[in-house]
């Protein structure tokens, strides 16, 4: 089950179309989902929760808590609209695809995906890329 969660006056467009595309996502990468949250929220919302669980004093785009159990997907990921708007201007992109990249590098990272060294971050673009191209 994928639920969406506001914390900010955004909604996203078509929940049930992401749903089933973020579905198939998971299935692709050989895993299965038992419940992701995503949670649309600010800068000042997300930059909190960046500082009490992680420590970092910076704003980002996402956050994400992994629950992942072997092959069974959980977790909530909060993702922060302001930063995907600003996101969007500085790559030349629509908000709504770097919206949706954000939302599937979350769960990319779920599937095992990480982006720390240059290799693996070339590998999670090469994946979110594939999958944006795939969206129902």
């Amino acid at each position: 089950m994928i639920n969406y969660n506001y914390e900010n006056d955004f909604e996203i467009q078509n929940e049930a179309n992401v749903s089933t595309w973020i579905s198939k996502v998971i299935a692709s990468e050989g895993f299965n989902l038992e419940e992701i949250n995503y949670v649309f929220c600010d800068d000042e919302y997300l930059h909190k929760l960046n500082v009490e669980f992680l420590d970092h004093d910076t704003l980002t785009d996402i956050i994400s808590f992994d629950y992942t159990v072997g092959k069974l997907i959980q977790g909530d990921i909060f993702i922060s609209t302001e930063r995907v708007a600003d996101n969007a201007k500085d790559f030349k992109t629509r908000f709504e695809d770097e919206l949706h990249r954000v939302m599937v590098h979350g769960v990319l990272h779920y599937c095992g995906y990480k982006d720390k060294t240059d290799s693996e971050a070339k590998l999670m673009r090469e994946k979110e890329d594939f999958y944006l191209n795939e969206r129902v």
